[in-house]
Order: C-alpha cells, then sequence, then structure tokens
C-alpha cells in the first residue's frame, strides 16, 4: 500500500512530465509555424520566378521543375502549420 509521500512523489513527477510535454509541445509547435512559413515562402518563390526579372532566371530558366517543386514545398508548408496547430507531438 502507498504511502502518503509516495503518492505525493508519483503525483509530483506526473505534473512535471504535464508540464514539461506541454513547454516542448509550444516551442515545437512555435518551430513548426516558423518552418512551415518558410517553407511556403520558397514554394511561391518557385511557382512565380517566372514572371520575376532576376539574373538568377538567365542563368537558370525556369522549367517545369520548379512548378513541381514550389507545388510540393506549398502543400509540405502548409501541413507543417496544421501540424503545428494540432500539437499532437505525444499522442
Amino acid at each position: 500500500m502507498p504511502t502518503l509521500i509516495g503518492d505525493m512523489t508519483i503525483k509530483s513527477n506526473e505534473e512535471y512530465e504535464q508540464q514539461r510535454n506541454k513547454r516542448v509541445a509550444g516551442m515545437r509547435s512555435v518551430l513548426d509555424y516558423a518552418m512551415g512559413v518558410l517553407i511556403i515562402f520558397v514554394g511561391v518563390f518557385l511557382l512565380i520566378r517566372n514572371k520575376l526579372d532576376i539574373p538568377l532566371n538567365k542563368r537558370f530558366p525556369p522549367d517545369a521543375i520548379d512548378w513541381f517543386l514550389g507545388g510540393l514545398f506549398v502543400v509540405y508548408g502548409i501541413w507543417r502549420i496544421y501540424r503545428g496547430y494540432k500539437k499532437n507531438y505525444f499522442k
């Protein structure tokens, strides 16, 4: 039969784990938001770079791979933002 001190230790350990998981989930959520936005910006750049007058287009003209990767980056960025919103890291 557990004693009062044993019960308090178990509860305090559980509370500590819950607080730690909440902090880690918050930090990972912020990281997911930031990375998602950055990845979406790269994807949008790849999608619209043929409309921009930059030296990169003269050296490496845009092609279908840019469209494909741009779309892929936008979808992945949206997924990262969604994952940060849901915060299902420990389930």
